[in-house]
């Protein structure tokens, strides 16, 4: 277990109870059973009426599927057509029904489940696509398919069609990354260019092209010169793992970014492709960059939100050759905070994860978030729509738990015979989570609060959401 103490107020009594907490699930969560036992109810519903591809499900294909289902996309192969999906037909059944496509393993019966940029189906198109599948998986009328979308460029940053370009492109110097190999690290510093105060609107860090599949993860940091001209760190800028979308800061709070700062980058690269997607070519020149979206000069706010890794157990995380191991890892604050977003990190061994808080006063603990049946393929930050997002009083405990299975049973495991431990090289593993808190003192936080119970009623309030 790993402790990470912080502030004043705690009282540490507290850690056997919460180490008792922590320890009443060793075992792992049942992935894919949870989707299956919510869809089952709404597929024979479903069956009771005529369903057809082009009156029902194309549209659900068009809106969920086709940005990455298409030529050009990311996906292996193409949805937009009938005759291009009638023969996945039984797999696409599958996929869904099992919570694996869209891929955003985030637990539909546990925790908040109002998020932002959410990628699940809902209940209804999971049934409407199995129950067409069960039918036998007609087209229907071709008159009622609905019009061809336009799909935005992959290449293109993907805030861009609401946001419009970044106010500022942060690229990388020239690097040359084999075809296979073994991991490589890259820790550039560039200027950002920007030189008065500002606040962030939003952030993407954005592999360049056939980079993709070789970029594990690209950090990066703010350096700022001291007064004795040294420099030193002004808070992280982004986080970006394989398959993260981006970063949007909540309106009315600041993320800040420093004046004549620059971009200090910590890119893990792995040649060949993570998770068996190999490139089978070598990359080169700018192989990733971040765009930042920033609110215009003047913009002000009163709370300041950051982003950290919270609850590492580097240096203690083992998984024996065919095992299972639970890390738990916690963090609590000398004021009040209200949590963002909050994203598992992990790699290949890493199958289920869960965010907590436990409140002091009461004793009671909330499960916030759960994700089963995690892939190292699809870093999602779950932002929490901004009416629910935890509000955490000072000295409560943010708890993070995640579970590993280095064995055969895990599809993601390249080698259940060899020993695992916490380490930056794909095959080691780590624990921890990114999660976006915004600062808040009493009184903030006891506005919020009444907020919530004026919209929702005591109890939210009570619990804090």
């Amino acid at each position: 277990m790993s402790e990470h103490w912080e502030g004043r107020g705690f009282d540490r009594r507290l850690l056997a109870g919460v180490a008792a907490l922590g320890l009443v699930a060793l075992i792992a969560p049942n992935a894919g059973a949870q989707q299956l036992a919510i869809a089952e109810v709404e597929i024979e519903a479903a069956k009771a009426r005529e369903i057809t591809f082009a009156a029902d499900v194309a549209p659900i294909i068009q809106q969920n599927c086709q940005v990455c289902h298409r030529p050009g996309g990311i996906g292996p192969m193409s949805f937009t057509t009938y005759e291009e999906i009638r023969p996945w037909a039984n797999v696409i059944r599958q996929k869904v029904v099992r919570g694996e496509m869209p891929p955003y393993a985030y637990d539909r019966d546990i925790g908040i489940q109002e998020l932002k940029d959410d990628w699940r189906l809902s209940a209804t198109e999971i049934a409407t696509i199995a129950a067409w599948v069960d039918q036998g998986a007609p087209l229907g009328d071709p008159a009622a398919l609905p019009p061809p979308v336009e799909l935005p460029d992959p290449t293109e940053w993907r805030l861009s069609s609401t946001m419009g370009p970044p106010d500022l492109v942060v690229g990388v110097p020239h690097i040359e990354v084999p075809a296979n190999g073994n991991d490589m690290w890259y820790r550039p510093v560039v200027p950002s260019g920007i030189t008065t105060d500002r606040c962030i609107k939003a952030i993407q860090v954005k592999p360049g092209a056939g980079a993709a599949s070789i970029v594990h993860h690209a950090n990066t940091t703010l350096q700022v010169p001291n007064a004795e001209g040294k420099y030193e760190s002004a808070g992280r800028l982004s986080e970006y793992a394989m398959g993260k979308y981006a970063e949007i800061i909540p309106e009315g709070v600041c993320r800040p970014f420093a004046a004549n700062a620059w971009v200090s980058w910590d890119i893990h690269l792995f040649p060949g492709g993570i998770g068996g997607a190999a490139t089978g070519k070598e990359a080169s020149g700018n192989v990733v960059e971040v765009g930042v979206w920033l609110h215009p000069e003047g913009y002000e706010a009163e709370y300041k939100q950051d982003l950290r890794s919270y609850g590492e157990t580097q240096g203690e995380l083992i998984v024996p050759p065919g095992g299972t191991t639970m890390t738990l890892g916690y963090h609590t604050f000398d004021h009040p905070v209200r949590v963002d977003s909050y994203q598992p990190h992990g790699h290949l061994r890493l199958r289920h994860a869960a965010l907590e808080i436990l409140y002091p006063e009461t004793g009671e603990t909330e499960l916030v978030s759960m994700i089963s049946n995690w892939s190292a393929t699809w870093h999602h930050s779950h932002v929490y729509e901004d009416h629910v997002a935890p509000l955490v009083p000072t000295g409560a405990v943010l708890i993070i738990k995640q579970w590993y299975d280095n064995s055969a049973d895990n599809p993601n495991n390249p080698d259940p015979d060899a020993w695992v431990v916490g380490g930056a090289r794909t095959a080691d593993e780590m624990s921890h989570a990114w999660i976006a808190i915004t600062h808040l003192d009493e009184e903030g936080y006891q506005q919020l609060k009444a907020e919530r119970e004026a919209m929702q009623g005591p109890a939210a309030a009570e619990t804090g959401n």
